[in-house]
């Protein structure tokens, strides 16, 4: 099996940020909240704020929205068109895609893909809370072991190296820059 990172790896841009714009563009109930997610921003970047208590901030904007579901579903076929050709290219049956964005965001773009098996971040996509870890770092590989407990991964994708973890696990490992696939290096035992 293949084993893929969703934003930034397979699709271009990230799928939360993205989803977010289209969000302001389609739902003008959520332009009251701009201040507060500016300033919940703000003090991610200046580190007064933990990643998940930012995300989860963050993605209280899927309020604003009536109907999430056909919300999600109207971004993506707004932005399906993102996925990146080479990603169509090496599509396989086995595919496994681990993403630290939500996963009531990426199942849909991954069905569309053919992607039955795929993995994200659980945030209630009513309000944005989330109801376990962010799927990130050592959390995919906690998250890939408890799905595929003696599964085998030939290839793994990303492009950070916050997937260390999870690229040690792989026979081969690749880190993908825009539409460039170079050799992962560096990757640490874990």
């Amino acid at each position: 099996m293949n084993v893929y990172d969703f934003d930034n790896t397979i699709l271009r841009g990230d799928s939360t940020a993205r989803f977010f714009a289209w969000s302001l563009r389609h739902c003008p109930r959520m332009w009251p909240s701009l201040p507060a997610q500016a300033l919940n921003g703000l003090l991610f970047v200046l580190k007064l704020r933990k990643k998940q208590a930012f995300k989860q901030r963050m993605l209280s904007f899927v309020a604003c929205h009536e109907d999430i579901d056909a919300a999600v579903d109207a971004f993506w076929r707004d932005n399906l068109c993102r996925v990146k050709p080479w990603y169509r290219r090496a599509h396989r049956a086995d595919d496994v895609v681990i993403s630290a964005s939500p996963e009531f965001l990426i199942r849909p773009a991954c069905k569309a893909l053919d992607i039955e098996r795929a993995m994200g971040s659980p945030v209630d996509k009513h309000t944005g809370v989330f109801h376990g870890a962010n799927c990130h770092g050592q959390e995919k590989v906690r998250r890939f072991r408890e799905a595929f407990p003696d599964a085998n991964i030939e290839k793994f994708y990303s492009d950070s190296h916050s997937d260390d973890p999870l690229a040690a696990l792989a026979e081969e490992a690749f880190l993908v820059k825009g539409d460039k696939i170079l050799a992962w290096k560096n990757v640490k035992e874990y």
